[in-house]
């Protein structure tokens, strides 16, 4: 059996913690943020779960673990 490569793009915005669930960055992190107000700014510094229905399909992108 060969090796499975990880998906890049999906290596890059998903981490998985210790306990095997995978977490996802807000979107609209990274554009136009300054006219935001700081409470808004400062929901995006956490990283989210991901619902159970997408969980199947993100692992088999990153089979060792991102």
């Amino acid at each position: 059996m060969p090796k499975l490569k990880t998906h890049s793009g999906a290596h890059h915005r998903f981490r998985i913690t210790g306990n095997g669930k995978i977490l996802r960055i807000k979107i609209g992190k990274s554009h136009l943020r300054r006219k935001k107000s700081k409470t808004t700014r400062r929901m995006y510094d956490n990283m989210i779960p991901i619902d159970r229905s997408n969980y199947k399909r993100i692992k088999r992108l990153l089979p060792y673990g991102g």
